[in-house]
Formats: structure tokens, sequence, C-alpha cells
């Protein structure tokens, strides 16, 4: 029997599953760790974290599968996109990486627009310069941190320092690439018209690869602290959302991937470059070799659950831990018997600023017709239908690009929620189905990228075809749908009304 391995870098954690070549999940393994956050709206982590954390994943991972480690044909990569990690000549990070949901670089962000022009950094990157990706971090490390900068010799994305610490090789791919603000995302190369108008060397980014690509081999070193074989390959890989598509099946016209995990992603994909001038959403490379994607990000989906669960519901996480139940599910119990529009209240989930489709890293979270009659239950129901909203407004937008899929294929840790499904399926109009393989999906997917690279399947399609199962649809209830509409339009109303305050408020 032939296994695979997909790692997935994350920013809660790290998750490690091993595969047979049917996609069935044999052993998995997890570990957190800490999110730091110095000023209001920063997201730092340290690298070594998530080789740690990598590294004894991979090793529990296949000490519990109980199998010979040279039968793992491949490992594949999947993790958090935009993250910036600087190493100094010995490959030793410089400083903690700069996280996806960092907002601090706006003023880079206006000096790339400036640089490049704003028309033309769109038609190279395909996207306009957005605070949450690289490009923007760069110059900041550049501006507040010279001597770091100077002493830098590689960046890296987050997975890609996981490739480096396994194989000893610099590296990426082409859809973690694309979101970076760096790369020329129609002809998949760096784009050295942006990095000659940014002032930054070339020599200071990897080799690109495609996704099922093969980029390394695992190291004796790596091989005595992971529990791999030397020698085992190590594909491409992708982002997490790419990967979650892969192991979503997401990888032909006609469906698109929702995840709800710290962020909110809607995921299309096609087979050509599709870019939405405004930026609202985002094209980037497709794991699935010479295609693309279309996708949204909000930026605190599961994160605005989880921020009201730490701080609201105490008691439910104790009784939950004395009963050995999952808190949430503690949670949406409650959740369902709260009425649709949550007794007249309504959450924005802005509360680490807003990328889609508002690109405002000043907007913040807020509850808006909150009274005395209103209990945490309330509360608890107006940030999952503000999530669900944040959904609707991104799927909005793609259809107004003439992406409108049939279907939406639910994943990450919100999906886990049948409430919170059929919130989705009500608001958006759209079936949500679920992949019936317990694994997650950016597990699965960079596994199967693995798959191809080592030569188990021939294309990636081809490895979602064979080991890709689906549940039965949640559909729209139509009542259910009506009762939504109203709420979504005032919700809808409201970041206008409010922008001008959030920015004052961000200069106070």
């Amino acid at each position: 029997m032939r296994y695979l391995a997909g790692v997935d870098i994350g920013t809660s954690g790290t998750k490690t599953v091993l595969f047979d070549e049917q996609g069935r999940a044999v052993s998995s393994a997890a570990r957190e760790y800490p999110l730091y956050q110095p000023q209001n709206g920063w997201a730092e982590q340290e690298p070594e974290d998530w080789w740690r954390a990598a590294a004894d994943t991979i090793r529990e991972a296949v000490a519990r599968a109980g199998v010979d480690p040279a039968h793992i044909r491949g490992v594949g990569l999947s993790g958090q996109m935009h993250g910036l990690v600087m190493l100094d000549g010995a490959g030793r990070p410089l400083r903690r990486s700069i996280l996806w949901c960092d907002g601090r670089t706006g003023a880079q962000c206006r000096e790339i627009t400036e640089k490049v022009g704003a028309k033309r950094l769109v038609e190279l990157t395909a996207n306009p310069a957005l605070t949450g990706f690289t490009a923007g971090k760069v110059l900041w490390v550049r501006a507040h941190e010279p001597k770091i900068y100077a002493a830098c010799r590689m960046m890296l994305l987050p997975k890609d320092y996981i490739r480096y610490k396994l194989t000893g090789e610099y590296a990426t791919e082409a859809s973690d690439a694309a979101g970076t603000n760096l790369f020329d995302v129609p002809n998949r190369v760096w784009s050295r018209e942006v990095l000659e108008k940014l002032g930054i060397d070339p020599a200071l980014l990897p080799r690109v690869y495609e996704s099922p690509d093969v980029t390394g081999a695992v190291t004796r070193e790596a091989a005595a602290l992971t529990g791999l074989a030397p020698g085992t390959a190590v594909v491409g890989g992708a982002g997490d959302n790419a990967a979650a598509a892969v192991g979503t099946g997401v990888v032909k016209a006609g469906r698109a991937l929702l995840t709800i995990g710290t962020s909110g992603v809607i995921f299309a994909h096609a087979d050509t470059v599709r870019i939405e001038p405004e930026g609202r959403v985002h094209a980037f490379c497709s794991a699935v070799p010479g295609c693309y994607t279309v996708m949204s990000c909000t930026l605190a989906a599961g994160l605005s659950l989880k921020w009201l669960r730490d701080n609201f519901f105490h008691a439910e996480m104790e009784a939950a831990a004395g009963t050995g139940a999952d808190p949430y599910e503690l949670l949406n119990a409650q959740a369902a018997r709260v009425p649709i529009g949550a007794n007249r209240l309504l959450f924005l989930p802005y509360l680490m600023g807003e990328r889609s489709p508002l690109l405002d890293e000043h907007a913040r979270g807020a509850f808006i017709g909150l009274s005395a009659i209103h209990t945490k239950y309330d509360m608890l129901r107006a940030v999952m239908e503000g999530v669900a909203y944040s959904q609707r407004a991104c799927a909005d937008v793609l259809r107004g690009m003439g992406i409108a899929p049939a279907e939406l294929i639910a994943a990450g840790g919100g999906a886990r929620s049948a409430l919170w499904r059929q919130m989705f399926a009500d608001v958006t109009g759209c079936p949500v189905r679920r992949v019936s393989s317990s694994a997650e999906g950016p597990a699965l997917g960079a596994a199967l990228l693995a798959g191809v690279g080592a030569g188990v399947y021939a294309t990636v399609p081809e490895a979602c075809d064979a080991v890709i199962r689906y549940t039965d649809a949640q559909e729209p209830d139509l009542e259910s749908a009506a009762a939504y509409e109203p709420y979504y339009r005032l919700y809808r109303s409201l970041y206008p009304s409010l922008r001008e305050q959030f920015a004052a408020l961000s200069n106070l």
C-alpha cells in the first residue's frame, strides 16, 4: 500500500494527515501555537513554532499509522497565504512572520500603487495592493526595520519555510506566490517590472514551481525529526485555499469552495484569468497547472465566533470540557433557538479590518441595534448571521463577474455546523455540500498534489475524481431566505455609513 502525507500549516495550528491512495485518512495529529498582536490590527507568529508543530505532527501521524515510512510516497504542503518569513544567510528567521490578517501596511500599499500604477499593478499581479498581501510587508520592514531588511537573504511564505526545513530547498509554487503582489499571475512568474519599481532584489525570492511538481526531498536531519524516510519527495503544494479546493474537488468550472476557518473564503475555479478591476475579489493561480481561481476573503469569519466564545461563553466552554463535548455544539444549539434576525440585532464581522469586498484595513467589528432585551445568545446568532452576510456580499461580486457556481462545497471548522451551513445556503441561494471524508480539505488537497508528483495519479482532476465523494446537499429554504433578505440589505447599508467613522477612530 502506498501512502501520502498532507501537512496544513494554518493560523491557529498545524495538522498532518496520512492518507492511503484511495484518499482514506489513516492517521492524523495536530498542534496549536500562539498568535501575537503587538499592536491593534497587527498579527505575527514565530516560524519556529510552525516547524516544531509540523515535525511533531508528522512524526506522530507516522507513528500512529504504524506504516513503513518508505511506503509514504510523497509529502504535500498547504499553508496560510501572504505571510512574510525573512531569513538570514544561514536560513534562520530574522523576525516573527507578519501574517495575512495583519493590517499595518496601508502606507506601503499606497506606495506600491503610486510606484507601479493602480491599473498596471492589476494587469500584472491581477490584484490591487492589499494590506494582507506580502509586498506591503516587505516594504514595511524595509522602512521600519532597515537592519533586518539589510540582513535578509531569502523571503518565503509560511508553508515554504516548512519546505525549507524538510528539504533544505528555497522554493514556492504558483498558487501561493500569486498572493504576494509581486507575481505576474497571467504568466506565472515573478514580475520583474514590479520588483524593479519597488526596488526589491529578485535574488531574495525563491524558485517557483507548479503545485504537483517535486521541489525537493526530505533530508536526513529532517527525517530524524519527523519519522519520514530520507529522500521522500516533497511537492510544491498550495496556499491553504487552493489546497482546500483540490481536497474538495473544486478543480473544474461550475463549483465553488466555501471555507469558514479563521477567515471566510469563496473560491471558484476558472480556466482563464478573470480579474475584478476594483479588486474586491482576487485572481490567483490554481493548484491545477495552467488554471486560475477567483477568490474572496473576509478576514474574521470563524475568528468572529471564536472571539465571542472566548469572551462571553466561559460557562459553556467549562461544561463542554467536563463532558468531552465540542463547545461549538453547545453554541449551535443555543443559536438555533434564536429567530432569524437575532431579534433585530446585526453584527459587522470586521474584527481585523476587511478585505473582500471592502478593502478597508480601518473597518472594525460592530453590533448594530443592541438593546437591553438582547442576551449573549442573540449576539451569538447575530455573529453567525453577520458572517453569512459577508459571504453573500462576496458571492454577489462573483455573480456580477459572470461566475455563478451551481453549488458550494463547505470546508473549515465552521462548516461542521449544520446550522451555519443552512444559513449560508439560505442567505446565498446556493445548495451547500460537504466532502464525505472527515479529513479537512487542505490536508487532503496537499496529499493529492503529492500523489500527482509521485506518480500515484496522472493529473489533479483525476486524483480528485478517484477519491472525493460528497454528502447530500442542504438546499436553500425559500421561506428562510426571504426572512434573511431585509436584514442582508440593511447589513449592506451599514458599512458605507460607518466608513468615515472607522477611519477617524483608527487615528484617535
